[in-house]
């Protein structure tokens, strides 16, 4: 089984930073890719931004130049720097990791979700 513990949303002013994070914790034989995603009422939720487990990247447009996703392997941890922050990147932002458990099977976890909201 794998837990994830998201920190770091808030409320910020446009044009603000905020650092996102999100550490795997538990049972499992290795952690692949691991992403952001983001969903406000009513809308689908939609990748921000996703890393492998070698460090391929991919953002979404809306995001580009704006947002950089790292991980720490030795933490099993995603961060994800938001800068230039506008008003249409409020949401609450969720954590998503794909892992193999230690009889090798897939799993998708999703984090609790952690709000993000930038005034205007």
């Amino acid at each position: 089984q794998v837990q994830l513990v998201e920190s770091g949303g808030g409320l910020v002013q446009a044009g603000g930073s905020l650092r996102l994070s999100c550490a795997a914790s538990g049972s499992f034989f290795s952690i692949n890719t691991m992403g952001w995603y983001r969903q406000t009422p009513g809308k689908e939720r939609e990748m921000v931004a996703s890393i492998s487990d070698n460090g391929n990247t991919n953002y979404a447009d809306s995001v580009k130049g704006r947002c950089t996703i790292s991980r720490d392997n030795a933490k099993n941890t995603v961060y994800l720097q938001m800068n230039s922050l506008k008003p249409e990147d409020t949401a609450v932002y969720y954590c998503k990791v794909n892992s193999r458990s230690r009889s090798l099977s897939l799993i998708q976890v999703w984090g609790q979700g952690t709000q993000v909201t930038v005034s205007s």
